[in-house]
C-alpha cells in the first residue's frame, strides 16, 4: 500500500491507498487505457472491506483504486468537528487530483455511497457512474442513529481503564450486528483483526471526538439534497439494496431513487437477496457480477482484456496473517 500527501481545505491528509490493474496486484499507477473504479469504504472498516472485489477476476479487468478515509486504516489526518459529506467529497476530489486519476466509476458502500453521491454533485465531471451499495437513507432513522451512538459510547468507554474492556467487545458486537447481522465467518473475523490495531491507536480524547464525528454526527446531521442540487449529477446511478439489511429496508432505497429520478437522473435499483448491510463481503459473487455488468455496460468492450483464471488481492497477505482462510466460500466459478 502507498501514501500520498494531499492538501485540502480541511487540512493536510496523508491518504493510504491501493491500486490494482489486470497485470499488477499492487501497482504504482493505473493503466490509462482501461476504466478506473474508485472504491469508497463504509464506517469502521477501511478499504480492506473490498478485498473480495480486488480478488475477483471479473472486476480485475479494470483499474481498481482503494483509499482509507480520515480516521480509518492507515490514513493520517485530523478530523475537524464540522467534517461532513461535502468535506469528504472534497477529500475524494483532491485525492483524485493528486493521483492524476481520470474520471472514475465510483463504488461506495454505506457511508462511502453517501460520499460518492456528494462527489457526483460537487464534481460531476469527475464521475462516470455511481454504484451505491447499501446507500444511506435521505434522513438517518432515529433507531439506527441511537445504535450508532451506542456503539461509539461502548468504544469510548473501553479506553477508560482495564475494568472497562468488556465495553470493547460490546462495541465490536454492535458493529458486527449492523454490518453483518452478527454473522461469523473467516473473512469477517480476519477483517476485524486486520482493522483493530490501527483503530486502537486512536484512543486520545481528540481522536475519539474525531471518531464520533465520522461514526455518528456524519450520519445524523445529513439532510436530503434539494432537487436542483441533485440535478447537477451527470452520470447514471445504480442503487444496490442488500435484502437482509437490518438497518435500512428497501423503502429507504426507493425514496432515494424517487428523489434522484425527480431530479432527472438515470437511476435503477438492484437487489441482493438476504445480504447484510456490508454485502460485498458476504455475497461477493452477486455484487461482483452486478458491478462487472454495470461497468461493461458503460464501456467500449473492445478495450477490456479478458478475465484471467484467477486474481490475487493486495489485501490477502494481511488478511491471512489475521486468520483469513482464502477460498472459504468465496468462489466465482458460477460466473465463468
Amino acid at each position: 500500500m502507498r501514501q500520498v500527501k494531499v492538501k485540502t481545505a480541511s487540512g493536510t491528509v496523508h491518504f493510504n491507498y491501493t491500486i490494482s490493474t489486470p497485470k499488477n496486484d499492487n501497482a504504482k499507477s493505473i493503466d490509462s487505457n482501461l476504466p478506473t473504479i474508485l472504491f469508497l469504504h463504509p464506517v469502521y472498516i477501511a478499504q480492506v472491506i473490498f478485498h473480495l472485489q480486488f480478488a475477483s477476476p471479473l472486476i480485475r479487468r479494470f483499474n481498481l483504486v482503494g483509499m482509507d478515509m480520515r480516521a480509518h486504516g492507515e490514513t493520517v489526518a485530523t478530523v475537524p468537528a464540522g467534517f461532513r459529506r461535502y468535506h469528504a467529497a472534497e477529500d475524494v476530489y483532491e485525492f483524485m487530483k493528486a493521483l492524476k486519476l481520470p474520471p472514475c466509476h465510483l463504488v461506495g458502500l454505506s457511508l462511502g455511497a453517501c460520499v460518492a453521491l456528494q462527489t457526483a454533485v460537487s464534481h460531476p465531471d469527475k464521475v462516470l457512474s455511481l454504484f451505491m451499495l447499501s446507500p444511506l437513507p435521505l434522513i438517518e432513522p432515529e433507531n439506527v442513529a441511537a445504535g450508532r451512538q451506542e456503539i461509539f459510547d461502548c468504544w469510548a468507554d473501553s479506553f477508560q481503564g482495564p475494568e472497562h474492556q468488556d465495553a470493547l467487545l460490546d462495541a465490536l458486537f454492535g458493529s458486527l450486528q449492523l454490518g453483518f447481522n452478527g454473522e461469523s465467518r473467516s473473512i469477517i473475523s480476519a477483517m476485524i483483526q486486520y482493522t483493530l490495531p490501527a483503530a486502537l491507536k486512536r484512543s486520545s480524547r481528540e481522536e475519539l471526538e474525531a471518531f464520533h464525528t465520522l461514526t455518528v454526527k456524519f450520519f445524523v446531521d445529513r439532510r436530503p439534497h434539494p432537487r436542483e442540487v441533485l440535478a447537477q449529477i451527470k452520470c447514471p446511478v445504480n442503487l444496490i439494496h442488500c435484502g437482509g439489511d437490518i438497518a435500512y429496508p428497501m423503502n429507504y432505497v426507493e425514496e432515494l431513487r424517487d428523489a434522484l429520478k425527480g431530479a432527472g437522473i438515470d437511476v435503477r435499483i438492484s437487489q441482493i437477496a438476504d445480504a447484510p448491510h456490508f454485502g460485498c463481503v458476504t455475497h461477493p459473487d452477486q455484487v461482483n457480477k452486478l458491478l462487472h455488468e454495470w461497468i461493461m455496460e458503460k464501456t467500449e468492450k473492445k478495450k477490456i482484456p479478458p478475465a484471467k483464471p484467477s486474481a490475487t488481492s493486495p489485501f490477502e497477505a494481511g488478511l491471512v496473517k489475521a486468520g483469513y482462510v482464502p477460498d472459504d466460500g468465496d468462489s466465482e466459478d458460477d460466473f465463468f
